[in-house]
């Protein structure tokens, strides 16, 4: 894939809890941040990729998307009054304000970039300032999910920390999203736009991106065969996601030792 996975978007309606259930599958879990829009989040972070807890912890700060402005807490808000789980992707971006150009030109994402700012507490307890622009796209047919890029401004030493980098279980990355759409084909336009890749089709499935940095789109029939026993959804959603371990079989007594099938 010509962008990598930056991070997966997970709602939850309470961060101490999924932070708990995340700290029994083994994973390292980040001090909370707090953003200036009304949510606040818990990461797990990886050797270049992570994963975002995020919580809407204060409403009345929540500001309305509008015409030509994509509201990040408001889709996520949204979201979260249909139930808990992944409500966006997020790949690397270098340049967002160009991707945002970008975006727009390509009829995917005619919002305007965004900026904001916020502290992260540090290992050692201190805090930084860390800072961050975005650039959305989305796709109606499949509503209630979003897209988008994330650069970083500051010093990647203030937020990358090796102390935040180790689970217990081994992971090391997210290599793959897997989502569910009655006909993946129908996205390959809009998914290739988004992350300047050629999408491969084959029967029932999507894929865009190597081995690597992936991915993958299933029909019912597939997600039944890949995922048994996920409940059906006729809309487009996000369903998984693959992580690569350091070992297989430590990650298995790592969740054994915790009561995890």
């Amino acid at each position: 894939m010509s962008r990598r996975i930056d991070h997966l978007v997970i709602c939850v309606h309470d961060l101490a809890e999924a932070e708990q259930s995340l700290r029994t599958l083994g994973f390292t879990v980040t001090p909370t941040g707090v953003h200036p829009f009304g949510t606040s989040n818990r990461l797990v972070q990886f050797e270049n990729n992570f994963l975002e807890l995020l919580a809407v912890t204060d409403p009345a700060a929540v500001p309305p998307a509008g015409p030509g402005r994509f509201s990040f807490a408001a889709h996520n808000q949204t979201f979260l009054a249909g139930g808990e789980g992944m409500s966006m992707l997020v790949l690397h971006s270098a340049d967002a304000h160009a991707d945002a150009t970008r975006f727009a030109a390509n009829g995917i994402g005619a919002y305007a970039p965004f900026d904001f700012g916020r502290d992260a507490r540090l290992p050692d307890g201190t805090t930084a300032r860390v800072q961050f622009s975005l650039a959305f796209a989305t796709d109606p047919p499949m509503p209630g999910i979003a897209f988008f890029t994330c650069q970083q401004h500051h010093a990647p030493e203030l937020f990358w920390k090796p102390d935040y980098q180790r689970h217990r279980n081994g992971a090391l990355r997210v290599i793959e999203v897997v989502m569910s759409a009655p006909e993946p084909a129908v996205h390959r336009v809009f998914l290739e736009r988004l992350t300047g890749c050629a999408a491969a089709l084959a029967p029932g499935r999507l894929t865009v991106g190597d081995a690597g940095d992936r991915i993958t789109v299933l029909d019912p029939v597939e997600i039944a065969r890949r995922l048994p026993g996920l409940a059906r959804s006729d809309v487009p959603r996000f369903c998984a996601a693959r992580l690569q371990v350091r070992d297989l079989d430590a990650t298995r007594r790592e969740l054994q030792r915790n009561g995890i099938r």
